[in-house]
């Protein structure tokens, strides 16, 4: 089956903000759904975590899980809560199989969620019916991971970027589509002769144009990418990332950009979840998270990436072993089985996710950045550069 059409868009480099433009007005009748309109909690962490508190999404104790039978559930997803404001790039990072893409799909609908709330500007998505969740997705788009088989070989590229105006009756007649088709795709860098030929006539970087133009088809404010460059090379993953960025100056939309790759995501992300068997075990500013990681597994994953230079080494061994099974997951702490610190609290109690303190500023000084450890303020001090690499002598 091939993937529907789902908008996208990008969020700028990771310091300030862009400017955000006020579109609540050009999006029809969303806030006419006959469901109520609710305050977001403050345990999503929306206000104050940019600096600018324009809540745009809140994901609120969040659950996938898949039944398999035989009293087993698989906890893909296993109570995520985050926030993201207007024009802001949130980050999500993990291992493979941590539960990353089923979070954006379920927040989608593309995934029915377990249970927890999904609220997109104050109004309630989680039980909205099909008719105005497809109303929703006008203002909620997904650029998926591999740009081949989101694209349907039958269809010219035309016919792609045109389908979400058609099942949304935009541009009812014919020339107005073809005018918006050809805008888009000159937005994303193609020729408007492209429209005419098949997705597999392309190379893999112009295929993911393809995706993205057809995302920002109905001009959405909320883009999942759901590691829109990993199947890139380094060159073309550069010039879509760098596209994402510009479109997102333009517009003001906001991203949630998951991904595997922590310099990528260091690029691009304003705030960064690292996410770890189906739970967020740290969240903070990309700038804190980067230079002051507090949990173990986030040490990890920045130990691991690789030195792009041979007359040097990395001085602490990347993680061993693999992540517990979503079927059986560790009692207290999921994170002990592998984890350095572990002591006996951790088998015993599972750590919420709690502000980190500040030496003489109090629990609450830093309340953007939180990780899920019994030990996140007493950790060793990160030394950034020693963690980085180390020269190795002749």
């Amino acid at each position: 089956m091939w993937c529907a059409a789902i908008c996208i868009r990008f969020a700028p480099p990771p310091n300030p903000l862009p400017t955000l433009w006020e579109k609540g007005s050009q999006k029809g009748n969303l806030n006419r759904l006959p469901h109520p309109i609710l305050p977001p909690s403050p345990t999503a962490w929306g206000k104050g975590i940019g600096g600018r508190g324009l809540m745009l999404l809140s994901v609120e104790d969040l659950h996938v899980h898949f039944p398999l039978g035989h009293g087993q559930v698989v906890r893909a997803v296993d109570g995520v809560t985050f926030a993201i404001e207007r024009g802001e790039t949130l980050g999500l990072v993990g291992e493979s199989g941590c539960g990353k893409s089923t979070t954006g799909r379920a927040i989608l609908r593309l995934i029915p969620p377990t249970s927890g709330r999904v609220v997109f500007e104050g109004q309630e998505i989680s039980g909205v019916s099909p008719s105005d969740m497809r109303t929703l997705r006008r203002r909620m788009q997904m650029v998926f991971q591999d740009p081949f088989a989101s694209l349907s070989p039958r269809m010219t590229v035309g016919q792609i970027v045109a389908e979400p105006l058609e099942i949304h009756r935009l541009h009812a007649n014919r020339r107005g589509r073809e005018e918006r088709v050809g805008a888009l795709l000159e937005s994303v860098g193609l020729p408007q002769a492209a429209v005419r030929r098949f997705a597999h006539e392309f190379s893999g970087g112009q295929r993911q144009r393809i995706g993205i133009a057809r995302a920002l088809a109905l001009d959405p404010d909320l883009i999942i990418l759901d590691e829109p460059v990993s199947a890139l090379d380094i060159s073309v993953r550069a010039q879509v990332v760098n596209l994402l960025q510009d479109i997102q100056e333009r517009s003001g939309i906001a991203y949630l950009f998951i991904g595997h790759d922590l310099s990528l995501i260091r690029h691009v992300a304003h705030r960064v979840a690292v996410m770890y068997l189906g739970r967020i075990v740290e969240i903070a500013p990309a700038h804190d998270l980067y230079t002051d990681p507090r949990h173990p597994y986030t040490r990890s994953l920045l130990a691991a990436v690789p030195v792009p230079d041979p007359a040097r080494r990395r001085e602490r061994a990347p993680l061993e072993g693999d992540p517990p099974s979503p079927i059986d997951i560790p009692s207290g702490c999921r994170f002990r089985t592998r984890c350095p610190f572990a002591q006996e609290i951790c088998a015993r109690d599972d750590p919420p996710l709690l502000p980190i303190e500040v030496t003489g500023g109090g629990a609450a000084a830093r309340p953007s950045h939180r990780a899920a450890c019994h030990f996140a303020n007493t950790l060793p001090v990160w030394d950034a550069s020693k963690a980085a690499d180390t020269v190795i002598k002749p």
